[in-house]
């Protein structure tokens, strides 16, 4: 499955269920090969250095499953109320590239976070430092 709108609003549909209100949260959302989409945040920790990305939980459990991730999403509450668009960190890339360079990530326009495109891994990261050991 590609990125689309409808995985998007996945994202934003588990923040409001998950944490209803106007707290600023966040959520990850993505499409698994079956098409199926899976979701997940990041746990509150009273330490810091101890957070997961909202990435981490579908990101295991996709793997768990064994199905290969085609497309993420990562989406953040500010504090008014709206969505914007959170491209994958070096760790969760680090993580996706798992499934190879065509997996498709959000990221936000210029000028306005609210809005997204899809990227594939390989644009995002396009030096990324395995590359020369992948097949």
């Amino acid at each position: 499955m590609r990125l689309d709108q409808r995985l998007v609003d996945a994202a934003i549909a588990f923040v409001n269920k998950r944490f209803p209100g106007n707290a600023e949260e966040g959520a990850a959302a993505m499409y698994l090969k079956t098409g199926e989409i899976v979701t997940a945040t990041a746990i509150a920790v009273p330490s810091e250095q101890a957070s997961l990305c909202h990435e981490t939980g579908a990101i295991c459990e996709a793997y768990a499953r064994n199905l290969p991730i085609t497309a993420t999403v990562c989406v953040h509450r500010d504090a008014g109320g709206r969505f914007i668009i959170l491209s994958a960190c070096g760790i969760c890339q680090e993580r996706l590239w798992h499934w190879g360079g065509e997996v498709e990530v959000a990221v936000p326009l210029d000028g306005d976070p609210t809005q997204w495109r899809a990227v594939s891994l390989k644009e995002l990261s396009p030096y990324y430092w395995r590359k020369p050991f992948m097949r």
